[in-house]
């Protein structure tokens, strides 16, 4: 499986098998992350065979079932922190999709006070992905159409257009998609709207972009 392919069969999924991540699919994730942390200077966590952090009133309040692992997304506090939260925290999830694994974004229905990541002094935790096998692929989310994420000027080229749909596959918070990428020539800048972390969902989007458009077809303003 590639990347796009990864992208297009990626949905959230909230109930999960009790089969443990392990062997070459464990250390490959642990190496993968890792390698994330390197190129963004953040302090992303894999916690593995972990049940309490989704073993709570909030966790079932939001339909999850048998979260054994998750990822913290985390860093030292800055301006474009959760952008790179939400870029990298993709990275991994079509990584882990590529290896036959299913996740979830989760912002407020665990318990922060029983995970076992860890926050230093500076730093502040963004979000959770919870991640395992999951008992089903999950649906896709409705999208909203092109002309409303894309700002050009005349007949955008096929390479925009597919960064466009590949942004509009990105998971965002309620499915909000506040969003937007404006083409100049080459070159594409993008914009968060207001909205429930939607910076986040901006770094998604952009690491979506990515995949669709080809990074050789253009540059980020």
């Amino acid at each position: 499986m590639d990347l796009l392919k990864a992208m297009k069969e990626r949905h959230s999924v909230r109930t999960y098998t009790d089969k443990r991540i392990e062997g070459n699919v464990k250390e490959d994730l642990f190496s993968f992350t890792e390698q994330c942390n390197k190129d963004s200077g953040l302090h992303l966590q894999l916690i593995l065979d972990e049940p309490d952090a989704f073993d709570s009133f909030m966790a079932h309040y939001g339909k999850f079932s048998g979260v054994r692992n998750y990822i913290a997304l985390a860093g030292k506090k800055s301006r474009d922190l959760e952008e790179k939260c939400g870029y990298y925290g993709e990275k991994i999830v079509l990584y882990a999709q590529m290896m036959g694994l299913n996740t979830c974004w989760v912002a407020m229905t665990y318990s922060k006070g029983k995970a076992r990541f860890q926050i230093n002094k500076g730093e502040k935790l963004c979000l959770v992905i919870a991640l395992g096998y999951g008992k089903t692929a999950g649906i896709p989310h409705k999208s909203k159409s092109r002309e409303r994420v894309m700002n050009v000027q005349g007949t955008p080229p096929e390479w925009f257009l597919n960064g466009i749909d590949a942004a509009l596959l990105a998971p965002t918070a309620v499915n909000q998609q506040k969003f937007t990428f404006t083409l100049d020539g080459n070159t594409v800048s993008s914009k968060a709207g207001m909205g429930f972390y939607s910076k986040i969902d901006l770094g998604i989007a952009k690491y979506h972009f990515e995949i669709g458009a080809g990074k050789e077809n253009f540059q980020w303003k």
